[in-house]
């Protein structure tokens, strides 16, 4: 790990720091940004992402896909976690804390809002950062392409059920324009684009030699992802500071609780770390796109749903770090087994 990486946290840190000030002294610059949105996808946004996934695309070999399949234990880890118990658990965080824990801190109305906004976060699974989070822990690049691919088919069924079952309502309307897009920009250009680079390079060697060139940039993209979303928040930072912990507290015991979870789960079922690391960080971290859209759609741009929907996504990049560091601390106390690449049946 070079030492870029090795103080990542901090430079994230101060990515933070750096995107609240940028939103104070610079509105009409974080204005510019937030315009350039097409189905509550920023595109600005978009394309650094776009850039910390491709290198980890670029790994993916078509052929292995197969083999990766034949290993359903880190795939059923994911669906489980993703489908039968995150959105529930989230559910009753919300409710827990906002209409008991905090009962006497948050009006009744605001409370609802929260926990409506907190639905929507359980209810949509990462699709994008997931690979940024696997590469981080060395994760096995083709096996996150199938988690994330099927994850995302599993979504497209299940995530509408889901929110109404949870939020009482029957008629949500999902943003397809918002799914459909994200999907296409954060899995299927990119690993059109690792696949025909491979094609290029032709050799592992170079390959691999390529990846380890790009890879300091996927960490810039991330960097920068960091100061624009905190840009974009920084005067809700400021403004409502102490709601914004609030709605934090629940979040972060979902996020740290599911990890555990499922990297438990992988743990007890032996599955390899190339693949129980990215399976446990999938359903932890959120597909806020897609949650934020719905909020809005549901709810209003001001609602306290969207706001919740909000500070999933402040919480989410230092979480997920912590996680990264946690899974790469705890890798030797995995079985040495082949990964996803190599292993037959």
């Amino acid at each position: 790990m070079s030492t870029f990486e090795r103080y990542l946290s901090l430079w994230i840190a101060l990515a933070m720091v750096a995107g609240i000030a940028l939103g104070s002294a610079a509105p009409a610059l974080v204005n510019a940004v937030a315009a350039a949105e097409v189905a509550s996808v920023n595109l600005v946004v978009a394309v650094l992402i776009w850039a910390m996934v491709y290198p980890m695309m670029v790994g993916v070999d078509p052929s292995s896909l197969r083999n990766a399949v034949k290993q359903p234990k880190g795939l059923a880890i994911t669906l489980i976690v993703n489908w039968l118990i995150k959105p529930f658990t989230m559910a009753a965080l919300g409710v827990l804390f906002f209409e008991h824990v905090f009962a006497d801190l948050i009006a009744p109305a605001d409370a609802q809002q929260y926990i409506a906004g907190l639905i929507l976060l359980g209810a949509a699974p990462c699709t994008a950062m997931v690979f940024v989070w696997s590469q981080l822990t060395r994760g096995d690049e083709s096996y996150t392409l199938l988690q994330v691919s099927v994850n995302d088919v599993v979504m497209v069924f299940a995530f509408a059920p889901i929110v109404a079952f949870l939020l009482g309502v029957t008629d949500i309307q999902v943003p397809w324009e918002t799914l459909v897009l994200s999907v296409v920009l954060f899995v299927v250009l990119p690993f059109a684009a690792g696949f025909v680079t491979r094609k290029r390079l032709g050799t592992e060697a170079r390959i691999a030699a390529f990846q380890a060139r790009i890879k300091p940039w996927s960490m810039i993209g991330l960097i920068a992802t960091v100061v624009i979303l905190f840009g974009l928040q920084g005067q809700v930072i400021l403004d409502r500071p102490q709601v914004i912990a609030l709605i934090a507290v629940p979040i972060l015991l979902q996020s740290y609780g599911i990890f555990a979870l499922a990297y438990g789960a992988a743990y007890a079922l032996r599955v390899p770390h190339r693949i129980a690391a990215p399976c446990a960080l999938i359903g932890t971290s959120n597909f806020f796109e897609l949650a934020v859209a719905v909020a809005i759609s549901l709810f209003g741009l001001n609602s306290g749903a969207a706001l919740a929907t909000v500070v999933g996504v402040l919480v989410e990049v230092p979480v997920m770090l912590s996680l990264v560091a946690f899974a790469n601390r705890t890798r030797a106390g995995f079985a040495a087994e082949p990964d996803a690449r190599t292993e037959t049946p």
